[in-house]
C-alpha cells in the first residue's frame, strides 16, 4: 500500500503541482478542493496518470463544521494518511484601515484555523507522519496591504515551529514561504514581472520550484520545525 497525502486546495496553482510532485514520488493522494471542482478532477486525472489513486474531497474550510470533518473524511479514504498539506488560503488585499470584519473572519477561518485543527485531527488520528505548510514570504515584513492575510501566514509560521516541537518524535512539521511565483488572480501581469525585477534574482518563480522544495521537506527525515523560502531573495530585502 502507498503511503498517502491529503493536499487541502490542491486542484490548481501551486496545490496542484505539489500534488503531482508527491504522486511522482509514488504517493497516493487525497486532493481537496472548495469550489474547483472541475479543476480538481482534471488534476486528479493527472496525478492518477502517474501510476497512483487520487480520492476527490470537496470542503469548504471557512465552515467549521464541514472543516472538522475532512480529516477524518481523508482518513477514511486512505488509511495509509501520513502526510497533511496545509495549502489551501484566502488571499485578498486590504491594509488594515480597509478591512472588514467579514473578510478578516474569512482569512482567520480559511488560512489559521482550518491548518490548525488540521493538523491537530492529523496527529490525533495519524499518530505519525508529517505536516507541510505553505506560507508567505511576507512572514519576514510587516507591510499591511494585505494586513489579514499576511498576519495569518506569520501565525501559521509559529504554528508550524510550536507543533514540531510539540509532536516530535512521531510528526515532522515545516514549511514552503512562496514569493513571486505566480500573479495573484485576476493580477496584472506587466506589474507582476516589474516586482520580479525587483528581487536579488531579477526574476519571479514556478510553482515547479516550490513543489521541488516541499518535496526536500517531505523527503527529508531529520529536518523538522524549518521554513525555506522559495523568493528569488526576496525575503533579504
Amino acid at each position: 500500500m502507498n503511503k498517502a497525502a491529503l493536499v487541502t486546495g490542491g486542484a490548481r496553482r501551486i496545490g496542484r503541482e505539489i500534488a503531482l510532485s508527491l504522486a511522482e514520488g509514488g504517493w497516493d493522494v487525497v486532493l481537496h478542493y472548495n469550489s474547483s471542482r472541475d479543476d480538481a478532477e482534471g488534476t486528479a486525472e493527472e496525478v492518477r496518470g502517474r501510476g497512483v489513486s487520487c480520492q476527490l474531497v470537496g470542503c469548504d474550510l471557512a465552515d467549521s463544521r464541514r472543516m472538522l470533518e475532512l480529516l477524518p473524511a481523508a482518513v477514511g479514504l486512505a488509511p495509509a494518511l501520513e502526510l497533511l498539506v496545509n495549502n489551501a488560503s484566502v488571499f485578498e488585499r486590504s491594509p488594515i484601515a480597509e478591512t472588514e470584519v467579514g473578510l478578516f473572519d474569512s482569512h482567520m477561518a480559511v488560512n489559521l484555523s482550518a491548518p490548525f485543527f488540521l493538523l491537530r485531527d492529523f496527529a490525533r488520528l495519524c499518530g505519525r507522519g508529517q505536516v507541510l505548510n505553505l506560507l508567505d514570504t511576507r512572514i519576514v515584513r510587516d507591510e499591511s496591504a494585505y494586513a489579514a492575510y499576511t498576519l495569518t501566514r506569520k501565525a501559521l509560521a509559529g504554528l508550524t515551529r510550536m507543533a514540531a516541537r510539540e509532536f516530535a518524535p512521531g510528526i515532522r512539521v515545516n514549511a514552503v514561504a512562496p514569493g513571486l511565483i505566480l500573479p495573484p488572480e485576476g493580477g496584472n501581469r506587466e506589474q507582476f514581472e516589474r516586482m520580479a525585477a525587483r528581487i536579488p534574482l531579477e526574476r519571479h518563480g514556478h510553482p515547479r520550484q516550490v513543489a521541488q522544495a516541499a518535496m526536500y521537506l517531505v523527503n527529508s527525515d531529520f529536518v523538522t520545525g524549518q521554513v525555506i523560502h522559495v523568493d528569488g531573495g526576496e525575503h533579504l530585502l
